[in-house]
């Protein structure tokens, strides 16, 4: 692995895409043998710390292969035994084909998509404005524009019922950050790229995230159609987000280590009471309050309430880069939706 590969960007982007605390502690191998209080057969690139578990992380400089899977799952099945901590297998590659990445899936380990510019920031790719592009408002403008490819600014207006002023004063904001380009009286998006890096400048979505419940279920796809049948019983104003509605809209691999979903934070007692697991077993409900009113439009797909498309799109680019390949997959399809 090269040196740069465990630079403290690359640590920082791999925390985030595992939604740890910044502040995780970054074991060495002695760190580790006094953990385990016996040898490691292998040495990870990286090993994280955090919440009681262990984060054995293998950085891949370039193509994650199918060799690489089996070595690591290998090394780290040896590992385990009667008393140790329980242990997690990353692996980090620029380049993960979906073969090995549904293998990956298959086999509980976790696979992340590093990018491949050297430079992890965000703020060098867009420029904050006066006029913010994800506001409720602006949204509507801005996720029009996305699903109607080329449009005039008075039908984006018309079309999602904001003044002409304001559709104007959004568009000429992309204008500036080189998002939208202007073809007579029509504009399209020329940079998805860099309108998403500006989203997840803006709004992150761990501003909004208020808890991390661990809950009682083996699979997510059971745990939010569950969750869904009882919260929509309890006429709990409630909405799945993120990781899980992307899943459910693109038909992409759905994470079965967790579950995300909009909660008012007056409910969120009842919800770990309803569902939370003392013992930290089961999956993890990430909740996050809403900034907006994301409960009237929703929609149902396979028994699970999810918010709309544009509320999806948005959120999965709030994510960063670690939800990257799924918030593309959703600007793919996100005319169809």
């Amino acid at each position: 692995m090269a040196l740069a590969e465990r630079s403290p960007e690359v640590v920082e982007f791999i925390l985030d895409a595992l939604d740890l605390p910044t502040g995780s502690e970054i074991l060495d191998v002695a760190n580790l043998y006094e953990t385990l209080s016996q040898d490691l057969p292998f040495q990870p690139d990286i090993i994280l710390k955090a919440d009681g578990r262990l984060y054995f992380i293998e950085v891949v400089s370039k193509v994650a292969s199918l060799d690489t899977i089996a070595r690591v799952l290998r090394e780290l099945w040896r590992q385990k035994g009667p008393g140790l901590p329980e242990m997690m297998l990353v692996i980090a590659a620029r380049t993960i084909r979906p073969r090995e990445e549904q293998l990956a899936e298959k086999l509980d380990i976790r696979a992340i998509h590093l990018p491949w510019t050297p430079d992890l920031s965000l703020k060098h790719e867009y420029k904050p404005s006066k006029s913010r592009i994800t506001t409720e408002k602006s949204w509507k403008v801005v996720s029009r524009l996305l699903k109607e490819k080329s449009m005039s600014i008075r039908q984006l207006a018309l079309r999602e019922g904001v003044s002409y002023g304001w559709a104007h004063k959004i568009i000429g904001t992309l204008i500036e950050q080189k998002i939208v380009e202007r073809n007579d009286s029509y504009v399209r998006i020329i940079d998805v790229k860099r309108l998403l890096n500006g989203i997840a400048w803006e709004r992150p979505m761990k501003n909004l995230k208020i808890a991390e419940v661990p809950i009682d279920f083996s699979e997510s796809i059971l745990a939010a159609r569950d969750i869904s049948y009882m919260l929509e019983r309890q006429k709990i104003p409630f909405a799945f987000t993120g990781y899980t509605s992307g899943g459910l809209y693109t038909g992409y691999a759905v994470r079965q280590d967790a579950v995300s979903l909009y909660l008012e934070e007056q409910h969120l007692d009842l919800f770990e009471e309803f569902f939370g697991e003392p013992s930290g077993g089961g999956i993890r409900a990430g909740v996050y309050a809403p900034d907006r009113d994301v409960f009237s439009d929703t929609r149902q797909i396979e028994g699970i309430t999810v918010v709309s498309p544009a509320q999806t799109l948005l959120d999965l680019a709030g994510l960063g880069y670690s939800a990257m390949d799924l918030t593309k997959a959703m600007v793919d399809m996100y005319a169809t939706l």
